[in-house]
């Protein structure tokens, strides 16, 4: 109900405006509190890249991870992942292929199925951290899958992953609008990761475009059993989307 008002603004927003800036007081704080180390950080012995968001929803994070994980393991490098486990108990654990969604969450499982690398989740990602490089000594890098306002993990990179249709909404923090943080925020990234046809009108890092593309079906009963566009011509076809910017997938579709 709350994105009815995220990307536009509305009557509604006398309201929503104060109780955004209580929000962005809040989270500014926090943060401040972090950088001047009232609130202590962890370092973990490897490197950290970060790829997250300053907005609620889908912007294609994870999409993102996987590309990176499979960019680093061309290049010689181990990772291992890191995430929080939406949808599941949210406690430390290592997620498997086999592992069950309702506990580990759905993307946590997916992961460990695509990226064939350690996954571990858990609320606290530098436990989490801690508890990969202790089951998985080889790993010389962790990505971690969102985590971009977890300041309790000190981190060496961090990409930020923009919906570059739907942006950045009405502006507002939440919960007038769809914004973690301020979008200054973006200024002290290393990178911004577009998924869209062309580049945000900002100079507040360096942009990279970036396009889901998807060529073939896969059967999600038989993996191997894959199908083409071609294929499925002339068929009746019902297509389910759960994600963060479900027409983006029917469009692609």
């Amino acid at each position: 109900m709350l994105e009815y008002f995220w990307y536009r603004i509305r009557p509604a927003h006398v309201v929503l405006f104060p109780l955004s800036l209580l929000f962005g007081a809040a989270s500014g704080v926090r943060r401040w509190l972090y950088r001047a180390g009232w609130l202590r950080r962890e370092r973990v012995p490897v490197p950290v890249i970060v790829v997250g968001n300053i907005t609620v929803g889908g912007t294609g994070k994870t999409p993102a991870v996987l590309w990176l994980v499979d960019w680093l393991q061309e290049h010689g490098y181990r990772p291992g992942i890191i995430t929080r486990g939406y949808g599941g108990s949210e406690h430390l654990q290592e997620v498997r292929c086999d592992s069950d969604p309702a506990r580990s969450g759905d993307e946590p499982v997916l992961l460990a199925k695509r990226a064939g690398v350690p996954v571990f989740a858990g609320r606290d990602r530098a436990r989490a951290a801690l508890a990969l490089l202790a089951a998985h000594p080889s790993c010389d890098v962790l990505v971690s899958d969102d985590g971009l306002q977890h300041y309790r993990l000190e981190r060496d990179v961090e990409i930020a992953v923009v919906d570059g249709e739907r942006r950045f909404g009405n502006g507002q923090l939440l919960p007038g609008g769809p914004l973690r943080e301020p979008l200054r925020r973006l200024a002290s990234v290393d990178a911004m990761l577009v998924f869209g046809e062309r580049e945000l009108q900002t100079t507040y890092a360096p942009q990279f475009l970036a396009r889901l593309r998807g060529e073939s079906f896969h059967n999600l009963l038989n993996p191997d059993f894959r199908a083409s566009a071609l294929d499925l011509r002339g068929k009746t076809l019902q297509a389910v989307a759960a994600i963060g910017n479900p027409q983006r997938f029917f469009r692609q579709l």
